[in-house]
């Protein structure tokens, strides 16, 4: 059994508003990306204006940040590269996570102060590339999602106690070999290996016979359904205790491009869990409910145990709550200012979660505008409004309903 250490728990953060949840939630680390260079070019990500408001943020938090320059620069792209990388040095970024090797070699050269961590992109599988990276100057690999608890137990006992072991262990998984899938490029000119992935493995295919066009038959496996390429998400909160023996030195939330309140929820679970573990203590049931709450698919456990296996039925999100409003400020007695998110009324029950306390549940009472106006169900986005909530809570709380919001067909 490996060394147990206390893991990092590293969040994503597609946004300013993303980030602030992940820190604010419990995130040991942050990953994100600028525009240029990183791996999820949908994610809304940080203009160099934000940058350093990003890096001031999670510093004064004590988070630390990570930026992804994981794509494949071709030609064109390369030569743009040294100064990207001398600014986010200048910023104060704690680390670049890298796939390409000239691009980790340029890391290495115009952002001195940063670490250098390898990409899951770059399929690391075994110990002799691990150790071949270290030795290159990477002081953290970030290991391929195919690999099973085993596998990474033999690599952390066969490469030097000084290079970081970093795992997915929550979220969305590609159907593809670490993420190296030409279909996108192919059906839709969306490369998936320079941030622009169009997730074709989730649509619904048929066959058309050659001298029967017009005619389409649905592709079925096993007689269960049409979505042969449809994989799971990836959820290991019930087997943090196993990643921790593995020797993981940092667990990762997949989810640049998913909500802010996804990466509050999924981030304040974990972070939970670990702390419940490292203290010996049975985790509280409330976390793992928590992670049923956010947008997912059908869970597996990834590859830790055994490969994941599909899900058939189809491709469609399960959701099954929604964020109403967000809690700006609250006072002693629990009256708070909230911005509106999505509408609902005086008398539905709610549930109120926030950084470091469980859900409480609670029926909305008569709320008022801000200028004392008694107000029974909120309807303008982004309107402030007043509510007496059942007990105080931080800012940055969110007030969520029971709303099934997943497709139907």
């Amino acid at each position: 059994m490996a060394e147990r250490r206390k893991p990092e728990l590293l969040a994503p953060a597609g946004d300013m508003e993303r980030l602030k949840m992940a820190a604010l939630y419990g995130a040991d680390a942050v990953y994100l990306a600028g525009e240029s260079f990183g791996m999820r070019s949908f994610a809304g990500n940080f203009s160099r204006q934000e940058l350093p408001q990003a890096v001031a943020f999670a510093h004064e938090h004590g988070v630390r940040v990570h930026v992804t320059v994981n794509t494949m620069p071709r030609n064109g792209e390369i030569e743009q590269l040294p100064a990207w990388l001398e600014l986010l040095d200048e910023v104060g970024v704690d680390a670049l996570i890298a796939a390409d090797l000239g691009a980790f070699t340029l890391a290495g050269r115009y952002a001195p102060r940063c670490e250098r961590h390898v990409s899951t992109q770059a399929s690391v599988a075994n110990f002799e590339t691990a150790r071949a990276w270290y030795d290159l100057g990477a002081s953290r690999v970030i290991l391929a999602r195919e690999l099973s608890l085993e596998e990474i137990r033999e690599i952390r006992q066969k490469t030097p106690p000084e290079l970081e072991l970093e795992a997915f262990v929550h979220g969305s998984m590609c159907v593809s070999y670490s993420g190296r899938c030409l279909l996108s490029n192919y059906m839709t000119g969306r490369d998936s290996n320079r941030g622009a992935c169009a997730q074709p493995c989730r649509y619904q295919y048929y066959l058309m016979e050659e001298k029967r066009p017009g005619e389409y038959f649905p592709v079925f496996e096993d007689g269960k359904g049409t979505y042969i390429m449809n994989s799971r998400d990836m959820c290991m909160i019930d087997h943090v205790d196993d990643l921790l023996d593995a020797g993981l030195s940092s667990l990762k939330i997949e989810g640049r491009a998913k909500s802010a309140y996804y990466a509050a929820i999924v981030t304040g679970a974990y972070r939970h869990v670990i702390d419940d573990v490292l203290a010996g203590r049975p985790p509280d049931p409330v976390w793992r409910d928590e992670v049923e709450r956010v947008s997912h698919r059908h869970y597996a456990t990834g590859f830790y145990y055994g490969p994941p296996g599909q899900y058939y039925e189809n491709s469609r999100y399960i959701r099954q709550w929604q964020v109403v409003a967000l809690v700006t400020e609250c006072d002693s007695t629990g009256r708070a200012v909230l911005t509106l998110r999505n509408k609902f009324a005086a008398g539905e029950t709610l549930e109120v979660v926030g950084p470091d306390f469980k859900p409480v549940s609670f029926t909305a009472p008569p709320m008022e505008d801000l200028d004392g106006a008694v107000l029974l169900e909120p309807r303008n986005p982004q309107m402030l409004f007043r509510m007496q909530l059942p007990c105080p809570v931080p800012a940055w709380s969110i007030l969520r309903i029971a709303r099934d919001l997943s497709a139907k067909s």
